[in-house]
């Protein structure tokens, strides 16, 4: 953990002097190896990605090429010439940037285990594709970029820019993923797939850093792309996460067999527990209702005021109750619903 914080800070460091403690001539120069630089090492987890993509994920070997990607573009525009060959590598890193949210997020939610329908990742990769032929759009259109023009100082070029009435989109596109993001989190802690502060605070790292950086890039006048640093931190981020989680729940792996000890002296069996779960699902709202009540040790008293019933309607739904979850008493009922 310490090694990877180390890591982070050094490599953060180090873009903050190359690109703003040096005179202007060195300065520029050291822009351009930077891109090279990370381009380059931004090729080496797509590379080793690919060997290992069944064990990580399609996902994560996207996560790496968008990288990949991204960062070619950023160093082919610092090293471009003309207008043309600018615009063109402003495309290729917008090719990567566009999918990056999309790909955090579904890493995100393999992660923590959430189901989603098919139709998610197909109707989110369509939105995705939208906003890049919008963002590459300059030098057929006046949509995203009003004005354009390249700017040549030093051998490095930038692209000096006037936004266009569809800037918005991209805007609107992060802060969409940003609060799906925050939903998610939040998602996890309320069903506990993320058991300890740490994963908790990685997740958030990992998934709103490249926005963060993107909004701050639109306010700042730096002349560097620190997007382009900040996917291969997001990178560490989001496998240093996964790492944590799987160690969790390899270290949770331990608790069914604590479990089985304590079911063994209860005289509750696996079975038992399997048809109580099963059973919960057949019950219909109103015993489910009372069941939930029951689980919170609510008197009998308590519960005939709630539901404004007769003791003896109570009896009929707790006898629907009981054979529905192989039950047969509410102690019993409380005892096995502590197990799952």
């Amino acid at each position: 953990m310490k090694k990877l914080f180390a890591l982070i800070c050094l490599l953060a460091a180090n873009v903050f002097v190359l690109t703003g403690c040096e005179n202007q001539t060195n300065k520029d120069t050291s822009i351009c190896v930077i891109y090279g630089v990370v381009a380059v090492l931004s090729a080496i987890p797509l590379v080793c990605g690919c060997f290992v993509a069944k064990k990580i994920g399609a996902w994560f070997v996207c996560l790496f090429a968008s990288v990949f990607v991204a960062n070619i573009g950023y160093f082919a525009l610092s090293m471009s010439t003309t207008l043309s060959e600018a615009l063109l590598a402003n495309r290729i890193s917008y090719l990567g940037s566009a999918f990056l949210p999309l790909i955090i997020f579904m890493i995100m939610l393999g992660a923590i285990k959430v189901n989603y329908k098919k139709w998610l990742p197909i109707s989110l990769i369509a939105i995705s594709v939208i906003v890049f032929l919008i963002a590459a759009s300059p030098g057929y259109s006046t949509l995203y970029y009003k004005e354009v023009s390249l700017v040549l100082a030093n051998d490095v070029s930038t692209l000096d820019k006037v936004y266009g009435p569809l800037h918005i989109v991209y805007t609107i596109y992060l802060l969409g993923y940003f609060v799906a993001i925050i939903a998610t989190t939040v998602y996890a802690f309320v069903k506990k797939t993320v058991v300890d502060t740490a994963s908790s605070i990685f997740l958030v790292l990992a998934t709103t850093v490249n926005i963060g950086v993107w909004f701050f890039e639109q306010i700042s006048k730096f002349e560097f792309e620190f997007l382009s640093i900040s996917y291969l931190i997001s990178e560490l981020f989001l496998l240093a996460f996964v790492f944590m989680l799987a160690k969790n729940n390899k270290s949770l792996e331990v608790k069914p067999t604590m479990q089985s000890v304590s079911l063994n002296d209860l005289g509750i069996t696996k079975e038992q527990i399997d048809f109580f779960v099963l059973g919960i699902e057949k019950l219909t709202p109103t015993e489910r209702a009372i069941y939930n009540e029951h689980i919170k040790r609510t008197t009998t008293k308590e519960i005939l005021a709630i539901f404004n019933i007769k003791e003896n309607t109570l009896k009929f739904h707790n006898k629907n109750i009981y054979s529905k979850l192989g039950v047969s008493s509410r102690k019993e009922l409380v005892q096995i619903s502590k197990m799952i």
